[in-house]
C-alpha cells in the first residue's frame, strides 16, 4: 500500500489564466484530473471507486481524461519491484491482495489460467473506443477491466476485444453512442497507434513510474500528484488544497444504492459503499434489498455488480 505522500506537479502558466493568457471562462471547470491507468492493473480496478465517487461528487467542476499507461509490454522485460511482480503468476498473487486489502471483487484465476501477454492490445482497443467520443472511451474501459479483472478473459486477445465491443453496441443504455463496426476499423488504423504512442510518451515526460497515477489541477498553476492505490481522503485533501471552492454537491448519506447504481449503469459493492460511506456487508445488504424489490438485477456473469435492469 502506498504512503500518504502528496507530490507538486510543475506549473503550467499562470494560475487562472488559459495556455494563452486569456482569464478562464465563468462557468469553466474549476478542477482538472490526467488519470494514468491500464486495463490490467489490478490496483486501478480497486481504484474505480474512489475515481467514481471523485466524480460523482465534483459532478461538472471536474474535467478528466484517461492516459493509458501500457504497463506490461511484455513479460519478457515487466518489472514491478515495489510489488514484487515479474510474471504473471505473481500478477494472481497481487490481485488476490488487492482483493484482501481493499475489498474490491477480483478473480485472480486468469492469471494462471490464461495470463494476458501484453497490456499494449487493450490499450490500443480503449484508444479506439475513444475516437467515438469519451462516453464511448469510458464504457469500453470499464467493460475490458470487468471481462480481466472479473470474468477471467484474457483482453490481450484481439477477438476478446472485438466481441466486449459488440457487447457494448449491443447494450441498449450505450448503443447510440458506440458502433462496433468503426470500432474493428480503428483498431487496426494508424491513428490508434498513435494516439497510444502518445500516451506513452506522455507517460514518461510525466515520470509516471505507478499506477493508478491521478495528477490534479486547477486552472494552469501547480498540480498534486496521487502516485499509487488512494483511500478517497487522501484525494479530497488534495482538492481542498487545490480548489477550496469546489463543493462536493454529494456527501455521504446524500444518494442512495439504487441512484449511485443508476448514474454509472452498473456498479460493484464496493463502490457503493465508498460513496455511501458504509462497509462492505452493509452495503451488499442495500443492493440485495434493492434486487429483492426489483429496483437492481445481478450481473451473473460478473460477481459482485450490479446494475439497473432493462426495460
Amino acid at each position: 500500500m502506498p504512503t500518504d505522500k502528496l507530490q507538486t506537479a510543475p506549473a503550467e502558466g499562470a494560475a487562472g489564466v488559459t495556455a494563452r493568457g486569456e482569464t478562464a471562462p465563468p462557468g469553466a471547470p474549476a478542477l482538472e484530473a490526467a488519470y494514468y491507468t491500464d486495463p490490467l492493473c489490478p490496483w486501478s480496478w480497486a481504484f474505480e471507486a474512489q475515481w467514481r465517487r471523485l466524480r460523482f461528487e465534483c459532478g461538472d467542476r471536474l474535467t478528466w481524461r484517461y492516459v493509458m499507461g501500457g504497463m506490461v509490454a511484455d513479460w519478457r522485460s515487466y518489472r514491478d519491484p515495489v510489488n514484487a511482480v515479474h510474471n504473471p503468476g505473481q500478477m494472481g498473487l497481487q490481485c488476490y491482495q488487492v482483493r484482501q486489502l481493499t475489498g474490491a471483487p477480483l478473480d485472480e484465476r486468469v492469471w494462471h489460467d490464461d495470463p494476458p501477454s501484453s497490456s499494449y492490445p487493450a490499450c490500443l482497443a480503449v484508444k479506439a473506443a475513444e475516437r467515438q467520443g469519451r462516453e464511448a472511451g469510458e464504457a469500453y474501459l470499464r467493460r475490458v477491466r470487468e471481462a480481466v479483472m472479473l470474468a477471467g478473459r484474457n483482453v490481450a486477445r484481439a477477438e476478446v476485444l472485438v466481441e466486449l465491443a459488440e457487447g457494448l453496441a449491443g447494450d441498449p443504455s450505450l448503443a447510440s453512442v458506440f458502433d462496433a463496426c468503426r470500432f474493428r476499423e480503428d483498431l487496426l488504423g494508424a491513428d490508434v497507434r498513435d494516439a497510444f504512442q502518445d500516451d506513452i510518451r506522455e507517460v514518461g515526460y510525466q515520470n509516471i513510474s505507478r499506477l493508478p497515477t491521478l495528477v490534479l489541477r486547477a486552472g494552469d498553476g501547480p498540480g498534486i500528484v496521487l502516485a499509487g492505490y488512494r483511500p478517497y481522503e487522501n484525494i479530497l485533501r488534495a482538492v481542498n488544497r487545490l480548489a477550496p471552492d469546489v463543493s462536493t454537491r454529494h456527501g455521504e448519506g446524500e444518494t442512495d444504492a439504487v441512484t449511485y447504481v443508476s448514474r454509472w449503469k452498473g456498479a460493484t459493492e464496493n463502490e457503493v459503499a465508498e460513496v455511501l460511506g458504509v462497509e462492505l456487508p452493509a452495503a451488499r445488504r442495500l443492493l440485495d434489498e434493492a434486487v429483492a424489490a426489483g429496483a437492481l438485477a445481478r450481473e451473473v456473469a460478473l460477481p459482485g455488480c450490479y446494475r439497473v435492469p432493462h426495460p
